[in-house]
């Protein structure tokens, strides 16, 4: 009987002190208790390729958005926060890396590349 008083007691003191550091832990980003961390995506197209090909769209699927639209150059750009939207002529776009602070800035440079003139 004294045995299993002493092992409760002991338990009680233990059990509190325990989760103070586990508390002070992840407080202060401890790595006690590490969490499955995801997986790297493979650097095959596979994936993608599985995404493409299980999209159902009846008009135009955007290649590198999968978005369904009726045109091609109706298609948004994936980053839209980084990338501007060029449309050339015959129904194609681009998207292309903002170009500075000006709105604009990326299809400006696009129209003086395509004159020869940068």
């Amino acid at each position: 009987m004294r045995l299993i008083t002493l092992l409760i007691s002991l338990l009680l003191l233990i059990l509190p002190a325990s989760a103070q550091f586990q508390f002070f832990e992840h407080m202060f980003g401890g790595q006690g208790h590490q969490q499955a961390q995801p997986q790297n995506m493979g650097s095959d197209s596979a994936w993608f390729q599985q995404q493409y090909e299980g999209a159902h769209c009846d008009k135009y699927l955007c290649p590198h958005t999968l978005s369904c639209v009726h045109f091609p150059h109706h298609c948004p750009c994936a980053f839209p926060a980084v990338e501007d939207k060029v449309e050339f002529g015959q129904g194609s776009m681009a998207c292309v890396s903002k170009g500075g602070f000006k709105e604009g800035e990326a299809a400006r440079k696009i129209e003086l590349a395509r004159k020869g003139l940068i």
